[in-house]
């Protein structure tokens, strides 16, 4: 059965997992309590502002200084010459201010410290650097001579996988499909910037940041500044969005840091948006091959996907968009490649669904192209291609609720009866379309360790370093906690956001909850059985219980874990204008256990939002003459607004699965984007008959190919 999409709250002291709780922090965050990184304002804080490159590559020559040195409250201006000296980073991208090359534009090359930000501000202005350029290359394309093939691609995937003979089953294939799909560079654009306030004491490093993990940030700082971990503390306590672009340590908290310690005060840094683009991370742009061989019956007998992308020179990320290829459909003869140059752009990184987003538009886009060859209907397609197992490795999998999506989310969406034909569809100048695509999310859990604690007046605290980026992680962990424990979740307190806490993995790759949750469990289960053996009140101190997980999740499983769904959108296109309306869109998902259904609707909402992004709005091109993103803000870069998203539901199964984690559940944080911007360009290419593969779908390129 489904959920219903609003159910009714359970009272206040219930623990059920499932339950729609009020997530923790939310009236802090209305109220403007909550307090994050930027909003930490120690005695004596100074604040720090970024000088970046403006070449696209070469070195620094000289950095004059003295007239911003000769401003008012103007405390220093760091360069290479008299920044502290950082140990060699295992992120090359933390090499800041160490020597004079500039990889890209954009790359800092100084930093201006006052005592107001006005003057932080203006002091960076009054820098004056001087460069030595170098030629540069910046554009991507296909056949660039510089591509190879890596033998990695991000998370740790081969490069490229084969099995059976492509070439023949394609070239033998009764039907096929050969389509090419780019996608321009994507930026995260958190609604908080990445920010950081550091100070040192006692030579002691402590730092509030906007992380998505403050135990890896810790580790990168003890790393360059050559500490013990113990001697360093960082609190997320509270941040305002990462999308994958906070995941690890990033310039800012690292030059807050190095300014702290040449000055003796706290500084504070605040990166500004119209920088962000250069120095946080970005979706690599992607040119992506798909080949489909079927026969008349519509099931698929040779599969190639093959991606070429770019990354700097300044280290390798290799966006694995042909990843979801490998395990999607049944396919004896299978081809995935991916292919990287490396150019003199800024380094990319996560962005929500790294490799799943862009690599499931192309291949779910092909899947739409075959169905109207084959003149079968999409959803059909897609059951007749089920695997039995998983085609890249053969394991069984734990569970794949993709079938059942397919078929009630069709049923909740009033996919049928839909007439195939194209173009057919007419609101005076609109022309009205649906389209389906079909999304997946592997399921990754990391080791992690946490702590609980029985207080003698019956309350009780969990104690982990997790971190909540506004996903509601310490609501739904005090569930995860009050539900092993059996006490109402209103008797359990959370502690996270802090490196001391007890160790655990940072919020990305949909792990955290997975993660966390499975280590708070193992820690209440173990309180647990220590209360029961307890005779008599509780001692003063209470009781304590501590858990980690590495040997569990080191163990691995036979079984091949992804959570799956299916997107549906309905569009007009106004063949006035180009304009294309996403009049309502559903997704139906199998994600294991949902264990808060407010926060968790939340989510997928947030997801299938930023895919509508993806197809129609969100848009960056590097200029090929002075090599930066000319999209650098948000009034140029554009992301939807509520005027963009209409009518967008999300649903979900009953899904058990005993394979995963002591909850049962599957990260839910980015399958949301997936197969969205699919089923969006889809519906599009219903609505007039015209596929363009390209992405975003903005009137501009519309509007030449409508009636």
């Amino acid at each position: 059965m489904s959920h219903d999409p609003h159910p009714a709250p359970p009272p206040a002291t219930g623990h059920v997992l499932g339950a729609p709780v009020v997530r923790r922090e939310g009236r802090e965050k209305v109220t403007g309590s909550a307090r994050y990184a930027a909003e930490h304002a120690p005695q004596d804080c100074a604040y720090a502002w970024p000088v970046p490159a403006t070449i696209a590559r070469g070195r620094v020559t000289a950095v004059h200084t003295a007239d911003a040195l000769a401003l008012p409250g103007v405390l220093a201006v760091l360069t290479h010459q008299n920044a502290p000296r950082l140990e060699p980073p295992d992120d090359p991208i933390l090499a800041l201010l160490q020597d004079t090359e500039v990889p890209h534009r954009g790359w800092f090359v100084a930093l201006a410290v006052a005592e107001t930000i006005e003057g932080a501000r203006a002091a960076a202005e009054a820098v004056r650097v001087s460069y030595e350029s170098l030629d540069h290359d910046v554009v991507l394309t296909a056949d660039h001579p510089g591509l190879y093939t890596p033998k990695e691609a991000n998370a740790g995937h081969a490069g490229a996988r084969e099995s059976g003979d492509f070439d023949t089953a394609y070239a033998g294939a009764l039907i096929t499909v050969d389509a090419t799909y780019r996608m321009t560079p994507l930026h995260n654009h958190p609604m908080e910037p990445h920010a950081s306030t550091a100070w040192w004491a006692g030579g002691r490093l402590t730092a509030h940041d906007s992380s998505q993990g403050s135990t890896q940030v810790r580790n990168d700082l003890a790393a360059v500044f050559g500490l013990a971990r113990h001697a360093v503390t960082v609190v997320s306590e509270h941040v305002g969005g990462g999308f994958g672009s906070k995941g690890t340590a990033r310039p800012q908290v690292v030059l807050a840091a190095m300014a702290a310690r040449h000055t003796g005060r706290p500084v504070k840094l605040s990166l500004p948006r119209r920088q962000m683009a250069a120095v946080v991370g970005h979706r690599a742009p992607t040119i992506q091959r798909v080949r489909l061989g079927a026969g008349a019956d519509g099931v698929i007998t040779a599969l190639a996907h093959e991606v070429v992308t770019s990354t700097s020179t300044v280290k390798e990320f290799v966006e694995q968009a042909a990843v979801p290829a490998r395990m999607m459909y049944t396919s004896p003869n299978s081809r995935t490649v991916h292919r990287v140059v490396a150019l003199d752009v800024p380094s990319p990184s996560w962005m929500r669904a790294p490799g799943e987003a862009p690599g499931m538009y192309a291949l779910e886009s092909a899947l739409d192209e075959l169905a109207v060859l084959l003149d079968l209907d999409p959803v059909e397609l897609r059951l007749r291609n089920e695997p039995g197992t998983e085609p890249d490795t053969g394991r069984p999998f734990s569970s794949r609720g993709l079938a059942r999506c397919l078929r009630e989310g069709a049923d909740r969406f009033g996919w049928r009866p839909r007439d195939p034909r194209p173009a057919v569809r007419h609101e005076g100048d609109l022309l009205i379309g649906t389209g389906v695509a079909a999304a997946t999310y592997p399921v990754l859990i990391a080791p992690s360790s946490a702590q609980a604690h029985a207080a003698a007046d019956g309350s009780h605290r969990i104690r982990v370093t997790a971190t909540d980026i506004g996903t509601g992680a310490r609501t739904v962990l005090a569930q995860v906690a009050a539900a092993a424990l059996g006490v109402p979740v209103d008797r359990v307190q959370v502690e996270i956001g802090r490196s001391d806490l007890p160790d655990a993995t940072l919020a990305g790759g949909s792990m955290g909850t997975a993660s966390w949750g499975w280590a708070v469990h193992k820690a209440c289960t173990a309180l647990r059985e220590r209360l029961r053996q307890h005779e008599g009140p509780l001692p003063a101190e209470g009781l304590t219980a501590a858990a980690d997980t590495g040997d569990e999740v080191a163990a691995g499983s036979p079984y091949a874990r992804h959570a799956f769904g299916a997107q549906f959108a309905e569009v007009q296109v106004d063949t006035v204008t180009g304009e294309v309306r996403v009049r309502r869109m559903l997704g139906m998902f199998a994600a294991g256990k949902i264990l808060n259904s407010r926060t968790a609707r939340s989510q997928f909402i947030g997801g299938m939002t930023m895919g509508i992004g993806m197809a129609l709005t969100e848009h960056s091109t590097v200029d090929p003459a002075f090599g930066d993103f000319t999209e650098c803000d948000l009034a140029s870069y554009h992301v939807p607004v509520c005027a963009d998203v209409r009518a967008i539901e999300a649903h979900w199964l009953d899904e058990e699965d005993r394979h995963l984690n002591p909850m049962g559940s599957k990260g839910i944080g980015e399958i949301g984007i997936v197969g969205a911007a699919a089923a969006v360009a889809n519906a599009v290419r219903h609505a007039t008959g015209v596929r363009l593969r390209d992405l975003p779908l903005t009137p501009d390129v519309l509007l030449p190919h409508l009636p």
